[in-house]
């Protein structure tokens, strides 16, 4: 039975979801957080659908019954579309919540919306994504783009470097002719090269991302459920990481205290 005192747990395949913490922290002050990257398996976003599923079913089953923790989010976009549907059904009574690509909003900013959709490949695939953007493709023109390699930039801490300049330069210049309106990024990685991203697409096109959303409805389901701290407590976040490269908490903890 969870405790109102219970910390929520945070997964994602390596540093993308502090993307999301940040926005949880900033919500739920009160609450507890472990944060847990799985950078020793990262990336995700080109392995197979089985291969996503089995690693987030086994790390959030982990948290659930060892760690106690009273809620859950998946803050990965691929584990998302790989594993959250089951994971409802595996704990329906626990507070659980994924990410999915911020298109709605970026549909409904303006009018005659072309929006680019930045995402890994696994996550582009899958039928969540197909779905999604399906609910939206006679309201708008969605050019999906398919970014590997990119989260592996914010893994590495490399930021704002000349490669990483080349590689969103390559990927996104194709599409500059469209006239954007919008860009979803559709990782949680995504949101830390923002600044990057911004430069090449110009000040008129809206960047989008799902981590305030996410947030919101992570500490909606928790208030329901009756098991959102309200106590003056002063929340704590502890950070774990697959890896045993010391340097990865030490990046998570960067990451989490540099503005995005």
């Amino acid at each position: 039975m969870a405790q109102i005192t219970d910390p929520i747990a945070v997964f994602d395949s390596g540093m993308g979801g502090i993307s999301v913490l940040k926005e949880m922290v900033r919500l739920m002050p009160e609450e507890d957080f472990i944060y847990f990257g799985d950078s020793l398996h990262a990336p995700y976003g080109t392995k197979t659908t089985e291969e996503v599923r089995r690693l987030t079913i086994e790390r959030i089953t982990d948290f659930i019954e060892n760690k106690h923790a009273k809620a859950i989010a998946v803050a990965c976009n691929t584990a998302t579309s790989a594993a959250v549907a089951i994971l409802r059904t595996m704990y329906p009574d626990v507070p659980l919540v994924g990410v999915e690509p911020a298109i709605k909003p970026a549909v409904f900013a303006c009018d005659n919306p072309r929006v680019l959709v930045m995402a890994t490949p696994v996550t582009l695939k899958e039928e969540k994504f197909h779905n999604l953007e399906a609910l939206y493709d006679d309201q708008a023109e969605i050019y999906p783009l398919p970014c590997p390699g990119l989260m592996e930039f914010v893994e590495q801490g490399d930021l704002d470097g000349d490669d990483l300049d080349s590689y969103l330069r390559e990927k996104i210049t194709p599409y500059l002719d469209k006239n954007l309106t919008g860009v979803v990024l559709g990782c949680t990685h995504y949101p830390f090269v923002k600044k990057e991203i911004r430069a090449i697409v110009g000040p008129s096109v809206e960047i989008f991302d799902g981590s305030f959303g996410t947030a919101r409805e992570l500490r909606r389901r928790i208030e329901t459920a009756g098991l959102l701290r309200a106590d003056g407590h002063k929340g704590q976040v502890t950070f774990l990481n697959s890896s045993e490269d010391p340097d990865k908490i030490r990046l998570s903890e960067y990451l989490f205290k540099r503005k995005i």
